[in-house]
């Protein structure tokens, strides 16, 4: 069952997309402020975000832009604004489609179906194993293996070993590395990175050898 997070500030919408939405056998939640909306985002697994523009809190465009700064789930505005740059600002943001309000049901689920076939696709073309000596990532069931044992990682600790096996004897500053795990907008403390690389190398490192490297006053690489 596929899982859907609307996040709409009109409560009536609202009701309506739940009420379809399960109808036709979905899992639905509900957010009705953007920065609510933006929590269950990253917190949650989803295969799919419908995302109204204008919202309390936090704007669909930033919901949109942080969401897929760090993770891929498809999202589809929702909006009563249909300028030219309202749709060019929430495609550009990382949204996969854009339908502006009042829309129909059929045509809602029409553009679903055209995202999920999108995505399945695009999975199917890649393989979505990545291996690098003995460890062993699968991108869709979200596991790691090292040495055939599995280990148990956080989401966070899981998004950035995934992003040193993407970026192989790639060396990557802090920076980067925060933008891409923590989001451009991350007000923490920047020695967040360090801790989490220790985590990370806790769980994967053997005594006789590293897999992450230290480049001093730089950053890391894994190589």
């Amino acid at each position: 069952m596929k899982k859907i997070l609307i996040i709409e500030d009109e409560e009536s919408i609202t009701e309506f997309l739940e009420l379809e939405l399960k109808h036709e056998g979905y899992e639905v939640e509900v957010a009705h402020s953007g920065r609510l909306g933006l929590e269950k985002a990253l917190e949650r697994d989803y295969d799919l975000i419908l995302l109204d523009l204008m919202l309390p809190e936090l704007s669909g465009v930033e919901v949109c832009r942080r969401v897929t700064s760090v993770k891929d789930t498809p999202i589809i505005m929702l909006t009563a604004r249909d300028s030219v740059m309202d749709r060019v600002m929430g495609l550009d943001n990382g949204a996969e489609d854009y339908i502006p309000k009042p829309f129909s049901i059929e045509e809602l689920f029409a553009r679903m179906r055209v995202v999920f076939r999108r995505k399945e696709k695009t999975e199917n073309q890649f393989d979505h194993k990545i291996s690098f000596k003995d460890i062993e990532l699968d991108t869709i069931s979200r596991t790691v293996k090292k040495s055939n044992e599995n280990i148990e990682l956080t989401k966070r600790e899981y998004d950035l070993l995934l992003f040193f096996l993407q970026n192989i004897n790639r060396v990557l500053t802090r920076e980067i590395i925060m933008d891409r795990i923590w989001g451009y907008d991350y007000y923490g403390e920047t020695n967040v990175v360090d801790v989490y690389v220790r985590h990370l190398r806790s769980k994967i490192n053997l005594e006789s050898e590293n897999y992450i490297d230290t480049i001093r006053g730089v950053g890391y690489v894994m190589r």
